[in-house]
């Protein structure tokens, strides 16, 4: 396999202000870095361990001849349950999100078995075995909120027979059959947007592919098995810090409606109407990347400290902010009025700028 890197979908390609350095981080070998505010590597030094492909939240990463949703539905083909770095996978088990490892779980009919202390992938680095724990635990803990399903973590010192036998559902609901999955593959995999593009730097092809609001493929899987969950009689509320592949919002007092953050968000998660005087938010689209945060100058948008787990079930687009939209006395065009003088920001800057000549050519004058 080979290391894919499509430059149109990463969120330091739409914004020279994003401080995403996830790739970079868990890579076990140091070969990604960042050059001109873009992710580079070295394809004969990486890998392909396939780390950087699970912790980015667009993925932009990807490995050639592994597809994660191919590998979904050939699990639940499989009797086996259990998962093994470079035996199931050539590449280590950290290549799947905590969104991936929640959608197997649930769909799985069997308790999923991780065997965590074979991965040796990252040789002498741990960073790819502390990450795949850290995604277990979330899974785990995200899905206890809601279901009683469990990934059980095989390690030296566990007994993963009787473990599997707690955790196992007296009654097998079909919630996402053998026979259902293979049906929905292959009219899953047509509205899935595969493109494969090599690149360490921005070109006039990609700069049109930054625009389009992409949704990640592990994104659309988790939440097409949602979809057969009963809804839970009633729904708890996560800290923010607990849930990394999500968030909620909120946007206070100093936003100025700039339209930065819904213009650039890589999913469209964030939105506005024609008019631009809204911001919409779908929790199901956020994917965390932190960019709206990043861009925002007067850091009006923030995260709500909890998460409430219905937007899994009942996904809503709320309202964060509204504003008061008028006409400029001066251009007639619509802008965000804040109060006083009816002009735009625009023409108020080029009066003051005209108010500032002219008091210099009246200086020079008298002098």
């Amino acid at each position: 396999m080979n290391l894919l890197f499509d430059v149109s979908t990463c969120v330091r390609a739409t914004s020279k202000f994003s401080e995403c350095t996830k790739c970079v981080d868990i890579c076990p070998v140091n070969t990604i870095e960042i050059v001109d505010n873009i992710p580079a590597f070295t394809p004969s030094a990486c890998t392909t361990c396939g780390g950087c492909v699970g912790v980015c939240p667009t993925e932009s990463f990807s490995l050639s001849g592994f597809s994660s949703v191919e590998f979904f539905f050939k699990f639940l083909e499989e009797e086996s349950s259990e998962l093994v770095c470079q035996k199931d996978l050539y590449s280590c088990l950290s290549v799947l999100s905590v969104e991936h490892l929640i959608a197997m779980a649930i769909a799985s009919d069997n308790p999923v078995a991780i065997d965590v202390d074979a991965c040796s992938c990252g040789g002498e680095s741990p960073k790819l075995q502390e990450q795949l724990r850290l995604n277990i635990e979330e899974a785990n803990f995200v899905m206890s909120t809601f279901s009683d399903k469990e990934i059980l973590i095989k390690n030296r010192n566990s007994e993963i027979e009787k473990r599997e036998e707690e955790v196992k559902v007296a009654s097998r609901r079909s919630l996402f059959s053998l026979k259902g999955a293979i049906k929905s593959k292959q009219a899953f995999e047509e509205a899935v947007d595969a493109d494969e593009l090599k690149a360490f730097g921005i070109e006039l092809s990609d700069i049109s592919k930054i625009k389009n609001r992409v949704i990640p493929d592990k994104r659309k899987l988790l939440f097409s098995v949602l979809k057969r969950l009963d809804k839970p009689e009633s729904y708890e509320v996560l800290a923010t810090e607990d849930i990394n592949f999500t968030s909620q919002k909120f946007v206070d007092e100093s936003c100025t409606n700039c339209q930065i953050c819904y213009r650039i968000c890589p999913t469209g998660a964030l939105s506005s109407d024609s008019k631009f005087s809204l911001i919409n938010f779908d929790a199901m689209l956020c994917v965390k990347c932190h960019l709206c945060h990043d861009v925002c100058e007067p850091n009006a948008i923030q995260l709500q400290p909890g998460f409430e787990i219905k937007e899994f079930f009942e996904p809503s687009q709320r309202v964060l902010a509204t504003f008061d939209l008028k006409r400029c006395n001066e251009c007639g065009n619509y802008f965000t009025y804040h109060g006083g003088e009816q002009i735009c920001m625009r023409c108020k800057i080029e009066e003051e700028e005209a108010i500032e000549l002219h008091e210099l050519a009246r200086t020079r004058n008298n002098v």
